[in-house]
């Protein structure tokens, strides 16, 4: 088993697309692939230093179907909503580079209730050694019951839509499946899709992605796979693809477009105010 792991390491991202559902890993071991892999990494530079000064929201505690409890920052509506976003982290982790996400979400959408869901129990990487470490660290089982346990936080009257980057974008997905019934909306910023086509017929709403055809990782072919899976499932995908590498709507990315992000972003932006009304 060990040695089928290290050679799944050296497997491309095309060959992922390439292989049937019933075969490939699952996402969350191909997080941890990719992880490890040093091309991969090389594209992130760690995080400038950031304070959050004056944050509006606070973190929040929840308990886990585990028996554990988890953490969420939490920017609430002033007033009685049952609109919730669920933001993602990157492989940094919830630094206050994704709580200021969160609270610019917040601002632009309104009255919803805003979590950047902590899937690290509380630790964030600074270094990229750290960061390969907690990314190819996280156990699927510990990440699923972190998100149920926010779906239950937020009650069953809540409408859930999600967004996330990188390795917070393959989560989104995640959480939309396991939402059901309350997700309302899902958006994925170049992360690994789900392959199997059983699952993604359980998805209760669309999709939308944006993804760089630089990218050596979530490739065009990955994305292409995608578009065929989801529409074998009988679900809407809407992809947006930029001339841009992983990550260009990182700012701490040396290969950051403005261009591109504000564009996406944008989008991003209009999709989440028509489904959270």
């Amino acid at each position: 088993m060990k040695n089928l792991f290290i050679l799944l390491l050296f497997v491309s991202s095309t060959a992922f697309a390439q292989m049937p559902s019933c075969c490939s890993p699952s996402v969350n071991d191909q997080n941890a692939m990719l992880a490890m892999n040093e091309e991969f990494a090389s594209t992130h530079l760690p995080p400038t230093p950031f304070v959050l000064e004056g944050g509006k929201g606070s973190m929040v505690t929840f308990k886990t179907p585990d028996g554990k409890t988890a953490k969420a920052y939490a920017i609430k509506s002033d007033k009685p909503t049952d609109k919730v976003l669920f933001v993602y982290q990157e492989w940094w982790g919830v630094n206050d580079y994704i709580k200021q996400v969160a609270e610019k979400y917040k601002e632009e959408l309104g009255d919803v209730n805003v979590y950047a869901i902590d899937l690290y129990d509380g630790e964030v990487a600074t270094t990229v050694a750290e960061a390969q470490k907690l990314m190819g660290g996280l156990k699927e089982e510990r990440a699923k019951a972190i998100i149920n346990g926010a779906i239950e936080m937020v009650g069953k009257n809540a409408k859930i839509a999600s967004i996330g980057w990188c390795m917070g974008g393959a989560w989104s997905l995640q959480s939309a499946l396991l939402e059901g019934k309350q997700a309302v909306g899902c958006v994925m910023y170049y992360g690994m899709p789900e392959k199997n086509i059983d699952r993604l017929k359980t998805l209760n709403c669309d999709v939308i992605g944006f993804f760089g055809t630089q990218d050596g990782f979530i490739n065009p072919d990955v994305v292409k796979g995608f578009e065929g899976d989801m529409k074998k499932a009988g679900k809407k995908l809407e992809t947006h693809s930029y001339d841009a590498p992983h990550a260009f709507a990182n700012p701490s990315n040396p290969k950051f477009s403005k261009e591109f992000s504000e564009d996406a972003h944008a989008k991003a932006l209009a999709y989440l105010r028509g489904k959270l009304k």
